[in-house]
């Protein structure tokens, strides 16, 4: 991700939200099970790190990017 990305904002009703969940809330999957290629060939990172966790707990304000295309939690 570079800086002059256009970050998308999405916002979640709670602290928390799994990362499985955030990925079909963002429509980037149909479902779970699409979650786990992405994340075993690292498309998926967290605040920059690449994240193999389905579950990985995000909070407001984490940047998440999708094969470089980035959203915050708000």
């Amino acid at each position: 991700m570079r800086e002059d990305d256009p970050v998308q904002d999405i916002e979640i009703s709670g602290d928390m939200i799994r990362l499985g969940q955030l990925l079909k809330l963002a429509g980037a999957v149909d479902t779970g099970a699409d979650v786990r290629p992405l994340l075993a060939d690292g498309l998926v990172t967290v605040n920059g790190e690449v994240e193999t966790r389905r579950g990985r707990q995000l909070h407001k304000g984490d940047v998440i990017a999708l094969d470089g295309d980035p959203v915050r939690l708000v």
